[in-house]
């Protein structure tokens, strides 16, 4: 038997006010994003904005639905719109924030296994990554240079 070790390298930032003005502004499109959300059933709103390369900012909020899985996550809300709107628009960098309307998220929230699958597709196909800072409400954002760092043995069109 043999180990394969697998490492990924974010950047961290101790606050928003840390990010590149850019970024900070991205970000700031995802918290306005966030007060769109749909989210009667698990109370855990989340807003992302992604910047395109053709300096279009598209934004997306969770929307729940009774029947679940028939809601969207946020991420996907955006990734989806872009593709169908822009299609051949490169996707540069998402931005996340999320958290509970019970408490405040200070922990970071990445985007879940869907989205990460969703991503993960786009960056296959546009064959460049996509930048992605992710956050709660208050606290650290995380920064990964591609959905590799957080998917890395991702299923793609070459498995098929």
């Amino acid at each position: 038997m043999k180990s394969l070790k697998i490492e990924s390298t974010l950047d961290i930032f101790d606050s928003m006010e840390a990010l590149p003005l850019e970024v900070l502004m991205l970000m700031q499109r995802a918290i306005e994003a966030r007060k769109n959300a749909y989210a009667p059933y698990s109370e855990f709103n989340v807003g992302a904005a992604l910047l395109l390369d053709n300096n279009e900012i598209i934004t997306g909020s969770n929307q729940e639905n009774a029947s679940y899985p028939s809601g969207l996550c946020a991420e996907r809300t955006a990734v989806y719109y872009a593709a169908s709107q822009y299609p051949s628009a490169k996707m540069l960098t998402l931005a996340i924030v999320g958290g509970s309307q019970l408490k405040t998220s200070s922990v970071p929230i990445p985007p879940c296994g869907a989205c990460r699958q969703a991503i993960a597709e786009y960056e296959m196909k546009q064959a460049s990554p996509i930048a992605i800072y992710f956050m709660g409400e208050t606290g650290q954002v995380l920064k990964s240079d591609s959905l590799k760092n957080l998917l890395p043995f991702m299923f793609d069109k070459s498995a098929l």
